[in-house]
């Protein structure tokens, strides 16, 4: 399974990480048509969502996420003299998450989970949701994966318990606040707990959702 493509997919539309073949990362993406404004931006209904997705793009998708992380911590900890971490540390595939498996799908399981916070992918949703993972040119394991955990959503326990470390904890919360648009209690609700559950320093969760934001 090609976890770095995959992750890019939900982050940015076409984006590549290092490492990763451009051509096959631009037909997988922009032809598979499910970046964020696609995928995520479907799971949301959302043009605030869709506004971001087209943000994450710019950004370049998976490659910036532990820029990005990597920011809101250093910023953190420039106020709270928190201790240094490296830089490279927040890269996402820097370490498998606590299950052993690549941290990229942790963070996708947490853009899931975070989407269906206030219930709002039902039954048509979803439809549409497989239709459009089906008709990609994603290969068979990424569309498995993805099929299995909109049919079953990680709860915010599996989640969070997917995390080792502050940098993973980090990205985890990132992303999930990226798949939410704040205007429903129960999405509040949900970040509140993810990062109570996570262990984030309250100073640490605004510098993250200022980075969103």
């Amino acid at each position: 399974m090609d976890v770095k493509l995959l992750l890019d997919q939900f982050l940015g539309e076409g984006a590549s990480t290092p490492g990763t073949d451009t051509n096959r990362a631009a037909k997988r993406g922009a032809a598979g048509g499910l970046a964020v404004g696609g995928m995520l931006g479907l799971m949301m209904g959302s043009k605030k969502v869709r506004k971001k997705a087209r943000k994450a793009a710019k950004y370049g998708g998976a490659a910036a996420l532990g820029a990005l992380a990597y920011r809101a911590y250093q910023n953190y900890q420039t106020d709270q003299s928190a201790p240094h971490i490296p830089e490279d540390r927040f890269l996402p595939s820097a370490a498998p998450s606590a299950d052993g498996q690549p941290f990229e799908l942790a963070l996708v399981l947490a853009m899931i989970s975070a989407a269906n916070a206030d219930g709002h992918i039902g039954p048509d949703e979803q439809r549409v949701i497989f239709e459009r993972v089906g008709e990609s040119d994603l290969e068979a394991l990424e569309k498995g994966f993805v099929f299995d955990a909109l049919s079953d959503p990680p709860g915010l326990n599996d989640v969070a318990a997917l995390a080792t470390g502050v940098e993973q904890a980090t990205e985890l919360y990132m992303v999930s606040r990226m798949a939410i648009d704040v205007d429903h209690p129960a999405e509040v609700a949900y970040l509140e707990a993810l990062a109570a559950r996570l262990q984030l320093p309250r100073e640490l969760v605004n510098q993250i959702d200022q980075e969103v934001g």
